[in-house]
């Protein structure tokens, strides 16, 4: 049996958590945030959703075997909040 080197990286696997940042333009207020963060919270898959009024985004982070980003714009869309992936 052999060790492995101190720290070696680990290899990614299928269904490795990605991070993603929407573009939310219809937050309109201090609160829109907080119903656009728990829309995406509950998408099955979601791990972690941020979202900040003042430059209008959110940041999600996700299982991509479990949801996807027309899953999320679905969800900030069914809340009332159309958004669109950032390019960067």
């Amino acid at each position: 049996m052999t060790a492995l080197p101190p720290f070696s990286q680990p290899v990614a696997t299928a269904g490795e958590a990605q991070t993603v940042t929407l573009d939310v333009p219809g937050m309109t207020c201090k609160f829109c945030p907080i119903t656009v963060r728990k829309a995406l919270s509950k998408v099955p898959g979601v791990i972690e959703a941020k979202s900040d009024y003042a430059s209008k985004t959110a940041t999600v982070t996700f299982d991509p075997d479990k949801a996807s980003l027309s899953d999320l714009t679905r969800a900030t869309a069914n809340a009332g909040y159309p958004s669109t992936v950032r390019t960067q």
